[in-house]
């Protein structure tokens, strides 16, 4: 018998752990052979989470005579993840002094891997929606991405250059425009985004580079267990953030990982606190020597418009993972990137082509300029 049960450990009626067999098969006997070496209850093996990707993640507890902890199990498809870029951006990350997953185990050609587990909550799940956002938790996250972009060195990581910028963005055509609103666009139309994509990223690669996580949001901050804020509490001191799924890590515009955090793929708040953390981190950054300039206001533009980057990038891959992977519970979140995206292009006079087409694809009425002459 297999000693990975094929079902959860509560004996749920949810999906089993395994519906690949055959890989099923391969994970029985790489988890046995470091059983002994790291303690573990091979009894206790349940789904911790996935995500977008083609990894998921799962959660197992030690046995004695080993300290009573829990351990995590990445589990990604070699034919579908590579796992050197995790293995790389982990080992910088932890040597710029950040908090992250050290690796116990890897079988590299089948894609397995045994790591420290950060703990079971998020930034994004301990925030309460009805609450006051958690400012110190997002100054802490601040720190953290200082701590991270300090470390920089040019020749370490891919460039985020102009071609994998432009390519990001035509997901959105590709796959948010063509596909999900079944629209075609005309010769003018694409001509229409082809300008704007060609200022976008003009403007983004204007600002120098460091390290960008890519996706450096509150789903993959996670807060210590012994951390976790209380309504009416606050935060205990001291919270040091984990980083997590940072495997996509390249060399790239200084804008892009503020812009992630407070333009979140999956929640949003009032421009005023966005603002407000924004100002806090280019203060910081400034005082840390890092190149941020010394005009908020020209830093705040290039914030904007590296998000505009990224919701545009967000919209199309919420799309593919849609119609492509179905994962229709993405798409949810789509409306969040059209309001970012019609916010920033309807504050930027060179952008207002784009929030016109924008406002087509979406069925949006386009206001009617007039012009009133003498009688």
């Amino acid at each position: 018998m297999s000693p990975i049960a094929n079902t959860h450990p509560s004996g749920s009626p949810n999906l089993p752990l395994w519906t690949d067999l055959d890989r099923q098969a391969s994970f029985d006997i790489w988890i046995t052979s470091v059983q002994d070496a790291h303690h573990l209850d091979l009894t206790s093996v349940r789904l911790a989470s996935a995500d977008a990707s083609f990894r998921r993640y799962l959660r197992i507890d030690t046995a004695p005579p080993g300290p009573a902890r829990s351990l995590i199990i990445m589990d990604a498809p070699p034919d579908l993840e590579n796992c050197e870029p995790f293995a790389q951006v982990a080992d910088l990350m932890a040597q710029a002094g950040l908090r992250v997953p050290d690796i116990l185990a890897w079988d590299q050609p089948q894609g397995f891997m045994l790591l420290t587990d950060l703990g079971t909550h998020t930034l994004k799940q301990v925030i309460h929606p009805d609450a006051a956002p958690p400012l110190d938790l997002y100054l802490e996250a601040v720190e953290t991405l200082i701590q991270w972009q300090l470390a920089s060195r040019e020749g370490v990581l891919p460039v985020y250059d102009a071609p994998l910028l432009l390519r990001e963005m035509e997901l959105f055509p590709q796959w948010y425009i063509a596909a999900h609103r079944q629209v075609t666009l005309d010769a003018t139309q694409r001509k229409t985004l082809d300008d704007a994509f060609a200022k976008i990223v003009a403007n983004n690669l204007a600002w120098p580079s460091v390290y960008v996580h890519r996706d450096f949001m509150p789903r993959n901050l996670m807060v210590p267990d012994g951390a976790v804020p209380t309504p009416g509490a606050g935060t205990p001191s001291a919270t040091r953030l984990g980083v997590l799924d940072f495997q996509d890590a390249v060399y790239g515009p200084i804008t892009y990982d503020i812009a992630s955090l407070m333009r979140d793929a999956f929640l949003s708040w009032d421009e005023d606190f966005c603002l407000d953390v924004t100002i806090r981190y280019w203060e910081k950054a400034r005082k840390a020597g890092l190149p941020v300039g010394n005009d908020f206001g020209e830093f705040y533009k290039g914030v904007e418009w590296m998000g505009l980057q990224r919701h545009l990038k967000v919209a199309g891959i919420f799309a593919r993972l849609s119609l492509r992977d179905g994962k229709p519970q993405y798409l949810a979140d789509t409306p969040r990137f059209i309001g970012y995206m019609r916010a920033t292009c309807g504050r930027y006079m060179e952008l207002k082509p784009l929030l016109r087409l924008i406002e087509r694809v979406e069925g949006i009425p386009v206001p009617t300029a007039y012009s009133f002459g003498r009688a």
